[in-house]
């Protein structure tokens, strides 16, 4: 399964995460799915629930966020695919905290963000047994 991120997608979820720098920012991934791929071609980014400093390694989405991206998606008719958030100064892998909170079906998107500059993006899913999450290959089109 890979993430196909339209362009401009992939540089404005960069250019968020550099402008949330040194906080963790977060969104969710809409588009379609196509074989056992996923189009992404929408992002709704979201304000960083998580309180003050938490921000810096840590970020949360509010229920209504939620509710507010399932609104989108069927106005839309698109399908809500995932979740992106970046990792201020650390590496594009999920953490353990990450783990602990991931839902099954989504996608999450990493960006790496190395002293304000937004590097790596990678994508994972969680495993069926929900134990780890599983390497999507990222791809650039359009």
């Amino acid at each position: 399964m890979t993430i196909y991120l339209d362009a401009e997608i992939d540089l404005a979820i960069r250019g968020e995460s550099e402008k949330g720098y040194p906080y963790e920012i977060c969104g969710f991934m809409l588009g379609a799915l196509q074989g056992g791929d996923r189009l992404i071609t929408k992002i709704l980014p979201i304000e960083n629930a998580r309180e003050s400093e938490a921000k810096r390694n840590r970020f949360e989405i509010a229920p209504t966020d939620f509710l507010r991206a399932e609104k989108l998606s069927i106005a839309e008719k698109l399908d809500l695919l995932g979740i992106y958030h970046s990792h201020p100064d650390h590496p594009a892998y999920p953490s353990q905290f990450d783990l602990e909170q991931a839902l099954p079906f989504y996608s999450y998107a990493i960006a790496s963000v190395i002293k304000g500059k937004a590097d790596t993006i990678n994508a994972f899913t969680l495993s069926e047994d929900r134990l780890r999450f599983e390497f999507q290959g990222v791809t650039i089109w359009r």
